[in-house]
């Protein structure tokens, strides 16, 4: 399986327009190769540089097999299924990493599953969605971006 997006590639920057410097919005992603088998996909992107540990920014589940993409800025989308992120909101919060800390690594991942429904309560968190996403996934693919500030 494969995810890309294209705003970056794959190890380099973020610009600015999908961060909370910039208007905050979900960049652009495209996959291709599911395997057979799967009955749902979770798009999610933390941040493992953070300093008190991984920042989850983004979670989005229930995704139909059938989709190939989320266009930009689907992260505010409220049709999707979003989950609360470590900014206590729903949908995506951009990179936003302390001032002078370096690069951080913004780790977007999409998780195929065998399974066309997790059981996420209304207000679940993104790592509440990774939880019971484990259980079901049979690809993943990751692509890294990085921001600093």
């Amino acid at each position: 399986m494969k995810l890309v997006s294209s705003a970056f590639a794959d190890g380099a920057a973020i610009p600015r327009r999908f961060t909370c410097d910039g208007e905050n919005l979900s960049p652009p992603l495209q996959w291709s190769g599911a395997p057979a088998g799967t009955r749902s996909l979770v798009l999610l992107c933390d941040d493992p540089d953070a300093p008190a540990g991984t920042w989850h920014h983004w979670a989005v589940y229930d995704i139909p097999p059938t989709v190939t993409e989320l266009a930009e800025g689907a992260g505010q989308n409220t049709k999707k299924k979003l989950a609360f992120n470590d900014f206590r909101k729903a949908g995506y919060g951009g990179p936003c990493p302390p001032h002078g800390h370096g690069p951080h690594h913004y780790h977007f991942r999409l998780l195929a599953l065998s399974t066309d429904h997790l059981r996420a309560q209304a207000n679940a968190s993104c790592r509440d969605v990774e939880r019971e996403a484990r259980k079901f996934v049979i690809a993943e693919a990751i692509l890294v971006g990085w921001y600093e500030r």
